[in-house]
């Protein structure tokens, strides 16, 4: 596995390097010390894990997570405990506080190994319906709430002027992206683009309804209904073989 360590203490970083040390499957392809060099590393390195500090200058650890395109599994490393029940709410791959115990450490990591097996896994059987979308999170951070998000689990975008409204699960926060930013990064087979203010999830469409303006009405799974422009209509018939 790939991990970067992204941390504003060098004696924290270095720490990390020496327990890792003991682990030859973690590959440290490099460091960051904030918020904006963790981006642009992340960006360029493309690592399997990133070991993330939550309280750093110029942004916390959540922040950005927010503001990248797609989130990568994470451990949270940090020395405040009041932290935790936060971060594991994000759905954390792990929350290791400072000073880090060997142990826990090695418990986090072979949750890490796991994972990340069974995505290879899926890769080398040929399942592309599963594998690279499985693989898709997005990190959303709505006030003081912060979700990982599995793109198969999203069943519709919604705009909302500057940000968009992502519905899955019981939740429905707002993210500060734009639906054609957002548009770029899906999977055009099972994201549809209904019309200017709607992405929706077709593994979530139960029902479709011709309507008098000579478009479509979708239902979704939990009764939303989501309107596709007349414009639109011929491409979702022949996107979803009707």
């Amino acid at each position: 596995m790939r991990a970067l360590l992204i941390d504003d203490e060098r004696l924290a970083r270095a720490e990390l390097r020496r327990m890792l040390a003991a682990h030859p499957e973690v590959e440290i392809v490099g460091e960051a010390v904030n918020a904006a060099e963790g981006i642009q590393q992340i960006n360029a390195l493309k690592p399997d894990l990133v070991f993330l500090d939550v309280q750093m200058p110029g942004g916390s650890g959540f922040d950005m997570l927010a503001a990248l395109e797609e989130a990568p599994e994470v451990i949270f490393t940090t020395a405040f405990d009041q932290y935790a029940l936060q971060a594991f709410e994000v759905n954390a791959l792990d929350y290791l506080q400072k000073p880090i115990q060997a142990a826990r450490m090695a418990a986090a990591l072979q949750r890490c190994s796991l994972r990340h097996g069974r995505a290879l896994a899926y890769a080398a059987a040929g399942v592309p319906a599963v594998a690279p979308t499985a693989a898709k999170k997005l990190f959303i951070k709505d006030g003081e709430r912060c979700w990982f998000v599995g793109l198969q689990d999203v069943r519709l975008f919604e705009s909302d002027g500057n940000y968009t409204r992502v519905y899955f699960d019981q939740h429905k926060p707002l993210m500060l992206r734009s639906l054609n930013q957002l548009e770029e990064r899906l999977d055009p087979q099972r994201f549809f683009r209904a019309s200017r203010r709607h992405i929706v999830n077709l593994d979530y469409v139960d029902q479709v309804t011709p309507n008098d303006a000579g478009g479509l009405d979708l239902l979704l799974r939990d009764d939303l209904e989501v309107e596709v422009s007349r414009r639109r209509a011929a491409q979702f018939k022949t996107l979803a073989s009707l």
